[in-house]
């Protein structure tokens, strides 16, 4: 009787939750129409995810009944992957492949396509208030569009879009949809795994909170290698001084004369570090860090880090880049 309450329960939760999904705009993608799928006998959901990121999360809400598959190994940039003949048929082999959309993964377009999976993607970040770049960021990533053969861009939206955690618990409302539609027999067991993990999430947010508000206000301040933390600046109340890097992508090169101008910048705001994503090559960072005379601090930003490292989930991942952040400002 218990169980079939709970079922019960997870089926109205699942509906008010497509009620109010219907009432977003969309920007980060759409869901696609899903339906159950006939799983035999100790057979599990096959779940492919983009990013480890992304994987993680999904593990928290679909726990023992899925069988998960990343996509991009453990250090690789998101901005700039090239996907694999394995990929490929990985994607072909999912019951639903889950990617962060707003624009993040260019390279999964062609695979679902090729494999048919189109209808199998589920964009987790849909329904999410997405941060729109500005019209001179825009023009400047278009600038530097022709010099790279694989160059793409993100569109007028941010798709960083983890670094915000009540943005990642819209995530797991949208993984929760998706596993539940197509295997509704543990929907009951995948809602409460959502529920037990944005506790953890909401306890996260208010501790990264308390970490960042004993940085001087004067001090709040961020130089990265590229505009990944817009979700959290908002969030936390602190402020871009810069990026070596324009716009929301690693893919551009600056000129001498953007290099030129961030590090007056950060002269004048009198910034003590520059941060650097671990996925991406650190040596323009390094350059401006020894012409100003600043720290270079490593970030976790499109990854996480190998199991057992200081990263190895969602949760630690935003812990020790937040502790980072706060040792380097302070």
């Amino acid at each position: 009787m218990r169980k079939n309450s709970l079922f019960t329960l997870a089926l109205l939760a699942l509906m008010v939750l497509s009620a109010c999904r219907a009432q977003t705009d969309g920007r980060a993608d759409e869901l696609p129409t899903l339906s159950p799928v006939p799983l035999a006998t100790g057979e599990r959901l096959r779940v492919v995810a983009t990013t480890s990121i992304v994987a993680d999360v999904a593990q928290n809400v679909g726990g023992e009944w899925i069988e998960l598959t990343t996509l991009l190994p453990l250090g690789a940039d998101p901005h700039t992957y090239q996907p694999t003949p394995q990929d490929a048929a990985a994607i072909a082999n999912a019951h639903v492949v889950l990617a962060n959309g707003a624009g993040l993964e260019a390279f999964l377009a062609p695979l679902l396509e090729s494999s048919g999976a189109t209808g199998r993607l589920v964009p987790v970040s849909y329904g999410i208030d997405l941060l729109q770049m500005e019209a001179d960021e825009h023009e400047h990533e278009h600038e530097h569009e022709h010099e790279h053969e694989h160059e793409h861009e993100h569109g007028q939206y941010d798709p960083h879009v983890w670094f915000d955690p009540l943005n990642v618990i819209v995530w797991t409302e949208n993984i929760a949809w998706a596993l539940s539609t197509l295997d509704p027999a543990h929907a009951a067991d995948y809602r409460a795994n959502a529920v037990s993990y944005q506790a953890e999430l909401r306890a996260l947010d208010a501790w990264i909170a308390d970490q960042v508000a004993l940085i001087p206000a004067e001090r709040r301040v961020l130089v990265t290698d590229h505009a990944a933390f817009g979700y959290y600046i908002r969030r936390y109340g602190l402020r871009q001084g810069g990026t070596v890097v324009a716009g929301f992508s690693t893919m551009a090169a600056p000129s001498a004369q953007e290099i030129a101008a961030l590090e007056e910048t950060i002269a004048a705001l009198g910034v003590p570090a520059i941060f650097v994503s671990t996925t991406v090559n650190p040596t323009l960072g390094e350059r401006i860090a020894r012409d100003t005379g600043t720290r270079l601090v490593l970030l976790y930003t499109g990854s996480l880090s190998a199991p057992g490292g200081p990263a190895d989930s969602f949760l630690a991942l935003m812990r020790y880049d937040t502790t980072a952040i706060v040792e380097a400002l302070r």
